[in-house]
């Protein structure tokens, strides 16, 4: 089967841009619209005259002021010609006829003058936004840190401190990951419209309200506005002609058990509306329909990352920022029906109680808020109950961010995983094994382990244990664990699909929470196509477009004379709307990837090499475009093609594996053994942990009768690997053929303990054991 790089998940706000402080600020009002109209934006002073106190909260919150034309009432920064160097480049703030300007290199790497369009952001840094031509906004990388001089603050800093960023760099302040436009417009902005046009590559973003105002929420108020010029009875909450109306917390109770000292929800919830709105910008997610509504089922219009290991440690807490939803939902608040509204005040976004008060608010002070529970001095900072559940990393140099996971800290889970715990971010000159004596001190070895009890499977799977399939397959079917971690226990499985494990990836299919539905679909990416339809066509028809579109993109390679004539129509409704999916994102090299991939599986060359070349053109740096488009060539029998596509791609990155490994299977189709070994061994020194890379190395070398280096390969990736079913039959049937019968037996009832259902592999061991 051949390896095309998907990208499921790539979150359209950069990891750069902190949420709370890079929204929008202009006032534009629209006529109100008539109650038989479709609702319109009209624009917060239409809402401030009957919603004073709410109104009065937001003025002056991040969600207000977060961006701003730049003036002399909003520029925090230095432009009294104030100079700053980083790498090599001097950068100089500085005014001209009335303007803000920065002295800075451009695209070309050269020194420009730019004017200051937007502030972006006010504490604990603000950025600033240039225009650039083709409707453009890019975000400067030379920052303000606009805390207090006290704390370190009132100085230009870098994003980047230590890096060296070329000019034709993604990441340079004038490159695709700095494009406000596409990295932080959607989420910055009510009623945006990204207005992307992919024959000229030029925006016309336009938006209702520049910042995230109160429509970014309850939805487009005309029918609002017109209900309540009406006179109507205003304790009418269910037909007021809001898009959202946010009654979660409607006569809802905390009552707290003085046994336990928690408080339980009464009623239980069952309205997500809340935390799904708030999660709409708040997670690391794909944008997937545009324009998206408030109130609109989540997963319609976005699809949320899992607890990737480039995002999160295994343990869940939060790796890259992550914006909060992903941990959120993991923790044992969300299970009890916390929402996000029970913490913070949604318009000032300052906590409703300060301090510890929030947390008193469901949990008793007499046992929680005292020595005998966090075991610190009373009222020092250590003693907050967010230093140990609810630790903070910094980003963006300056800006700490609390993980909302709301975890008790597992010193062991350090020792056992290399995790990080809450002792150790403060006690840093101490181990893990000096926290958890402390711990077991302080509670008893009958210490609680908290919510989140999956590290060892994620874990695992990250490690490609013996161990990942049985404790992936645990995790996925396992009710008590927060849904996020077992639908990335699910998607996990994909590497290890058996007969056990492909019941488990089945039974996520019909589960009642899209994200398992699609997490299940996106494990089957290696199953044969024509096993697919009978899992997959009942689906092009769920609910929840996410579901809909990842269905159709898992079966666009089935042939369609397989299909009946409704099932062809079924498909081909699901392949447009994954179409206008990745269109949202036409701006990004992933999206056109994604079509390139599609269009290949659908057998329609010619429009998969243009997308794979869009995606080149919108960054000349995408490693990926690379490999797909040689692998285009190849499947046209196009193998000096793809040569020739892969060797530029590795003048672009020399030291990427993927490029490597790609280059040398086509030299070996081209019978050119000696000069694609140097390749694959490049591949698998490169990247030690994919296992793949390291079999296929093995294989050449069997093939070029190096049969003692092939061995050697086999056994150090099945020593990093030693879950890898492939690398287990290699070194099975590698002993087996050289007459080696007891250690082809090791390996062979290794390889059967991984899935005793695994026919092929228990025939093996037969064989084996009758000789």
């Amino acid at each position: 089967m051949r390896a095309m790089f998907r990208f499921l998940a790539r979150n359209p706000c950069s990891p750069l841009f902190n949420l709370s402080l890079v929204l929008l600020l202009v006032a534009m009002v629209t006529t109100v619209a008539t109650a038989q109209e479709a609702p319109e934006y009209v624009g917060s002073p239409a809402c401030g005259g009957c919603h004073a106190d709410q109104t009065s909260a937001w003025r002056g919150s991040h969600h207000d002021l977060a961006m701003q034309e730049a003036d002399e009432d909003t520029v925090l920064g230095d432009f009294d010609d104030a100079a700053f160097e980083h790498a090599g480049v001097a950068t100089t703030f500085f005014k001209r006829d009335g303007r803000f300007m920065v002295r800075t290199e451009g695209p070309d790497g050269a020194l420009h003058d730019y004017p200051v369009a937007y502030t972006f952001g006010v504490d604990p840094l603000q950025q600033y936004l240039v225009a650039f031509p083709g409707g453009r906004y890019q975000a400067l990388t030379v920052a303000w840190d606009s805390r207090p001089s006290e704390a370190g603050g009132q100085r230009w800093f870098h994003l980047y401190p230590g890096a060296s960023i070329a000019s034709d760099d993604p990441l340079h302040w004038t490159g695709s990951e700095h494009n406000w436009n596409s990295r932080c417009a959607a989420c910055h902005s009510t009623d945006l419209r990204k207005n992307y046009d992919g024959e000229s590559d030029t925006y016309a973003t336009r938006w209702s309200e520049i910042n995230v105002a109160c429509e970014a929420c309850h939805g487009p108020g005309s029918r609002h506005v017109a209900w309540a010029n009406s006179g109507a009875d205003s304790s009418d909450t269910k037909d007021n002609g809001l898009v959202v109306h946010f009654g979660g917390r409607d006569g809802v109770r905390w009552p707290i058990d003085p046994g336990t000292g928690n408080a339980t929800r009464v009623p239980t919830r069952d309205d997500h509306a809340e935390v799904e709105t708030c999660a709409a910008c708040h997670s690391r997610r794909a944008e997937i329909w545009s324009p998206a509504l408030p109130g609109d089922p989540l997963l319609d219009a976005y699809l949320p990352s899992l607890l990737r290991n480039d995002l999160y440690h295994a343990d869940g807490q939060i790796l890259d920022e992550v914006y909060v939803y992903g941990s959120f939902l993991q923790s044992r608040m969300h299970d009890a029906g916390v929402g996000c509204s029970d913490c913070h005040d949604p318009h000032s976004l300052e906590l409703r109680v300060p301090g510890n008060g929030v947390c008193l608010q469901c949990h008793l002070p007499e046992k929680y808020d005292s020595a005998e529970h966090h075991h610190h001095i009373p009222k020092s900072a250590a003693s907050e109950c967010v230093a140990c559940h609810m630790p903070a990393k910094t980003y963006m140099v300056v800006d700490p961010r609390r993980d909302h996971s709301l975890r008790i800290p597992r010193p062991d889970l350090s020792a056992k995983f290399g995790t990080p715990n809450a002792c150790n971010d403060c006690h840093e000159a101490q181990d893990a094994k000096w926290a958890l004596e402390h711990v077991q001190r302080w509670y008893g070895n009958k210490k609680p382990n908290g919510y989140q009890r999956f590290t060892p499977a994620l874990a695992a799977a990250r490690a490609d244990t013996a161990e990942a399939a049985r404790l992936l397959a645990a995790l996925a079917d396992n009710r008590s664990a927060p849904a996020i971690a077992r639908a990335t226990a699910l998607a996990e499985l994909g590497a290890h699909l058996t007969p056990a494990t492909f019941e488990v990836v089945r039974r996520g299919l019909v589960s009642k929470d899209a994200r398992m539905r699609v997490a299940a679909i996106d494990a089957l990416e290696r199953l044969a196509p024509a096993a697919r339809p009978p899992l997959l066509l009942p689906l092009l028809e769920d609910p929840v477009r996410a579901v809909r579109i990842q269905a159709a993109a898992r079966l666009a390679p089935v042939p369609a004379e397989s299909l009946g004539a409704s099932d062809r129509a079924l498909l081909q409704r699901g392949i447009e709307e994954y179409i206008a999916a990745q269109q949202v994102n036409a701006d990004r090299p992933e999206a056109n990837l994604n079509l390139g991939v599609l269009y290949a599986d659908l057998g329609k060359f010619d429009q998969a090499e243009r997308a794979t070349r869009r995606a080149l053109e919108r960054q000349p740096s995408f490693v990926p475009a690379y490999v797909n488009l040689a692998e285009i060539h190849r499947l046209q029998g196009r193998d000096a093609d793809a040569e020739a596509t892969l060797r530029s791609g590795l003048q672009a990155a020399p030291n990427d594996a993927g490029l490597h490994h790609a280059l040398g299977l086509v030299l070996v189709r081209r019978r050119e053994l000696q000069q694609a070994l140097p390749e694959l061994e490049r591949a698998a020194d490169l990247d030690p942990g994919n296992p793949r890379f390291s079999y296929v190395y093995a294989v050449a070398l069997a093939s070029a009768q190096r049969p003692a280096e092939a061995l050697a390969v086999l056994e150090e990736a099945h020593g990093l690997h030693p879950g890898n079913r492939e690398i287990l039959f290699a070194l099975t049937d590698y002993h087996r053929g050289t007459g080696n019968r007891d250690t082809a037996l090791v390996f062979a009832r290794r390889l059967v303990a991984l899935d005793p259902r695994d026919a092929r592999a228990r025939e093996m061991l037969n064989q084996l054991e009758a000789k």
